[in-house]
């Protein structure tokens, strides 16, 4: 028998994708934002129930602020409009309670080196000159942290007082709130090719003798989550500490233990995240990686990394939860047909499948919860509502 399997969705607060909606903050009076607001979460929550699910991920630390009361980061400007400006209420106590009434677990979503969307002018604009209702963004009080990648300014994963600034978020966050668990998403070291993380002066400083720059950096988040994990289990061994990782974790072709995969970008070589290795070594109580390809797109297929994470996963102590593309549901695409197949329903269909066959699989988290509304995906939300109300096959 299969313990307790997880069925969540992610709820994306940045750019006010998911929650709260950007119409609440055009809302000027601040009681009735609020409740627009609550009723907007509410209504989220209720769809989760209707749907069989157990477990939302909550986006609280976005781009280096906060969705709660903090004494380290700024309020969200996703709340109100202006970074740093009091919402009037605390939204993640307000989560909390509204999803523990319901029976739904609640995970404290947090991205840890985001600043920003962007590099621009007007957000270092902003970021300088936030309100001061709450603490000032890290930007301002620690510009020698921060660098820019992939277009937004960033935190550098390569100093030890960030990693240090990070683990205290997660320390405050697991202190104060009730959460059920906190997860990490897959932005560690995010670079473009035409943007990448200048951190030589670091690495010539804080190296600490590994022969390779890569070595170096998977070793910094390896430190931050083995660091994240420890504060976690001191405060509160009940919260679940997690990570959602990109799909595809190495390719055969580059390590013999990789999967049979030829993805462009991998968790290893390219964000200098060993997810592996903290499966292996016992760092997390669960990973949640992005599979968010179909059964037959050659270069990185469902099956082949499902089974891959599902082996990896076998006898070490970490639950695997599969992230799952709702967002492409619906969409014609050229690359991956199947997504627009009646609906998407066949390829959800394979997709559940194999995962409830699999022992190691102890669920899925669906990316994100805005899409449960949307037309394209009616057909596949109506699936999974039927599918969710009786017990697995398998």
């Amino acid at each position: 028998m299969k313990k307790k399997e997880i069925k969540a969705t992610w709820i994306s607060s940045v750019l006010n994708l998911d929650w709260p909606s950007s119409a609440s903050l055009k809302i000027s009076n601040t009681e009735e934002r609020i409740k627009k607001q609550q009723q907007e979460l509410i209504s989220i929550l209720d769809d989760v129930v209707s749907l069989n699910m157990n477990a939302v991920i909550l986006q609280v630390v976005p781009c280096s602020d906060a969705l709660y009361r903090s004494e380290r980061l700024p309020w969200s400007k996703y709340l109100t409009g202006t970074l740093g400006k009091n919402p009037g209420y605390d939204p993640l106590a307000f989560a909390v309670e509204q999803a523990h009434m319901r029976n739904i677990e609640l995970h404290a979503w947090v991205n840890p080196y985001r600043i920003a969307m962007n590099d621009s002018d007007a957000t270092r604009e902003e970021l300088d000159n936030a309100s001061t209702d709450s603490p000032s963004s890290v930007f301002k009080t620690h510009p020698e942290w921060t660098g820019v990648a992939n277009a937004r300014f960033v935190l550098n994963p390569g100093i030890p007082d960030v990693q240090a600034w990070v683990v205290s978020i997660v320390e405050e966050i697991a202190n104060n709130y009730c959460v059920d668990g906190i997860q990490f998403d897959d932005y560690f070291y995010y670079e473009s090719k035409t943007s990448a993380l200048n951190d030589d002066s670091t690495w010539l400083k804080y190296n600490n003798g590994f022969a390779t720059k890569g070595d170096w950096r998977r070793n910094n988040t390896y430190a931050l989550v083995k660091a994240c994990q420890k504060v976690i289990k001191n405060s509160k061994p009940d919260i679940q500490f997690g990570i959602s990782p990109a799909g595809v974790w190495r390719n055969k072709s580059d390590d013999p233990r990789g999967s049979e995969t030829r993805a462009g970008l991998t968790n290893y070589d390219s964000a200098y995240a060993d997810t592996r290795k903290w499966v292996t070594d016992g760092l997390i109580d669960y990973i949640a990686p992005q599979i968010y390809w179909t059964f037959a797109l050659k270069v990185a297929q469902y099956e082949i990394i499902t089974r891959w994470w599902a082996d990896t996963v076998r006898n070490t102590g970490t639950a695997l939860f599969i992230g799952m593309a709702l967002y492409k549901v619906g969409i014609p695409s050229k690359t991956e047909p199947d997504w627009a197949v009646n609906g998407g329903v066949p390829e959800i269909t394979r997709q559940l499948d194999l995962n409830d066959c699999l022992d190691e699989v102890s669920g899925c988290m669906l990316f994100r919860s805005g899409f449960l509304k949307e037309k394209q995906t009616k057909s596949v939300v109506n699936y999974i509502r039927e599918r969710w109300e009786k017990p697995s096959d398998c």
